[in-house]
């Protein structure tokens, strides 16, 4: 029982000496029962009683030091949640009375509970629960919070094992052949980040500002080393899931909150209306100089495939509007901040990884000639699939996209992606020979 000494109770080393040098062991073991079994008057007379009955009295003080234990946590844990204003000073000197019996496995849960609810633990403590593995392992996480902030090593192995899980799930969740790529984007934000994963990311962060921050600077380092987008998407997750719990520790020093979370309702709604549009816009105008270094976060959040997948879709809608309203893409300012966002979250990496952080140069042929072309095809698909309900003999010729189409999709990642775009649409619809085209 090491520890015990420490407190003037005899334990398992002073027995043994007095066993060792005593002429009546049977003497012995009644004279330290005696002294050192459960002080009650009343129920002296009850262990002979219990003795008749089988009873061990180890089983027996087992049985009394458990019951004592669960009520001195539980007003351990009221003290912590009280509103006295001294309630950490009573906790404190309760801690410096009972840490010596910390290796005590009965006792170590009265210890372990202490120091769950001190908000700033003395680092001597921490120290020795760090040295000692099992001391550790059964450690609380508000705990191991304290001792994470001044060890960044230990924090990454232990983060490293959840970044993992979460990109396999992801990543089985995409190319199972039971789910089409379409279900992948069924589920809301708010449905996903109540993952596992994410859950135990947020609580091992907790309010520490320090962990959060070493948790982005992790998934910048996994993205650069292997450019998986779902490292975006994890990093969009844990700061709107710290948004549910309200952690404003956290929320309020993060720059990319407020943008977060315009894009995160824009993909609960699958799309990105106007005034939406004026929001993102306007966090991405404002960033003020010195702070360039902001636009690093916000392009891995439009990296993320869920956002892509909702501002790619969304400029597919602002091209029909064009089409609708016989207006040129060029005149539509929501279409513009779509291909502007689309262009900053694909060159997410390129940005992170050259620490220029400036928004990618976007050529303005794609708004004044691939855009343009790129309706053209649409107009030319619907008229062709009004003709076929109309079983008009007279179709217009399947022709292939012209060589400036084709050099735009090779060249520039945004005209890329949404020709992409426009091809998963057409394959989508009944008449789907007419777009092979377009593939």
């Amino acid at each position: 029982m090491s520890g015990l000494e420490h407190l003037g109770i005899p334990g398992g080393d002073y027995l043994r000496e007095a066993l060792t040098n005593c002429s009546d062991p049977l003497a012995a073991i009644e004279e330290f029962q005696a002294e050192n079994g459960i002080l009650l008057p009343s129920l002296r007379p009850a262990l002979p009683f219990l003795d008749l009955h089988g009873v061990k009295r180890l089983e027996f003080h087992s049985s009394v030091l458990e019951e004592l234990s669960e009520r001195l946590i539980q007003q351990i844990a009221d003290v912590a949640n009280s509103d006295d204003k001294d309630r950490y000073k009573k906790l404190e000197g309760l801690l410096e009375k009972s840490f010596p019996v910390i290796k005590v496995a009965s006792l170590r849960p009265v210890v372990m509970t202490i120091l769950k609810h001190l908000p700033k633990i003395k680092e001597e403590y921490l120290n020795q629960i760090l040295e000692d593995k099992e001391l550790y392992a059964e450690a609380a996480t508000e705990v191991k919070r304290q001792i994470w902030e001044d060890n960044q090593a230990l924090f990454g192995d232990e983060v490293s094992p959840q970044l993992s899980q979460y990109i396999k799930e992801k990543e089985n969740s995409l190319f199972s052949h039971e789910n089409s790529t379409s279900a992948f984007f069924v589920n809301s934000p708010k449905m996903r980040r109540q993952g596992e994963v994410v859950q135990k990311l947020t609580h091992m962060v907790g309010k520490s500002v320090k962990l959060y921050d070493m948790v982005l600077q992790f998934l910048r380092t996994l993205f650069l080393r292997t450019r998986n987008t779902h490292y975006c998407t994890l990093r969009a997750e844990i700061l709107m899931a710290l948004h549910d719990q309200e952690v404003n520790e956290i929320c309020l020093v993060d720059p990319c909150h407020k943008f977060t979370w315009c894009v995160d309702a824009c993909i609960r709604e699958k799309f990105v209306d106007s005034k939406r549009s004026r929001e993102l816009q306007g966090f991405l105008d404002g960033i003020k100089r010195g702070q360039e270094f902001v636009l690093g976060d916000l392009s891995m959040i439009l990296c993320d495939p869920y956002a892509m997948n909702t501002v790619a879709l969304s400029a597919m809608k602002a091209l029909q509007h064009c089409i609708n309203t016989d207006t040129l893409p060029r005149e539509n300012a929501d279409l513009q901040l779509l291909v502007r966002m689309i262009s900053l979250g694909l060159g997410a990496w390129d940005m992170i990884d050259s620490q220029l952080f400036r928004e990618p140069k976007l050529e303005i042929v794609i708004l004044t000639k691939f855009l343009p072309y790129l309706t053209g095809m649409m107009v030319e698909d619907q008229i062709r699939a009004v003709s076929v309900k109309l079983q008009d003999e007279i179709l217009s010729p399947l022709r292939s996209p012209v060589n400036l189409y084709l050099i735009f999709i090779r060249e520039s990642a945004v005209a890329s992606m949404l020709a992409m775009y426009y091809a998963l649409q057409m394959v989508g619809t009944p008449n789907r020979k007419m777009s092979k085209v377009h593939l």
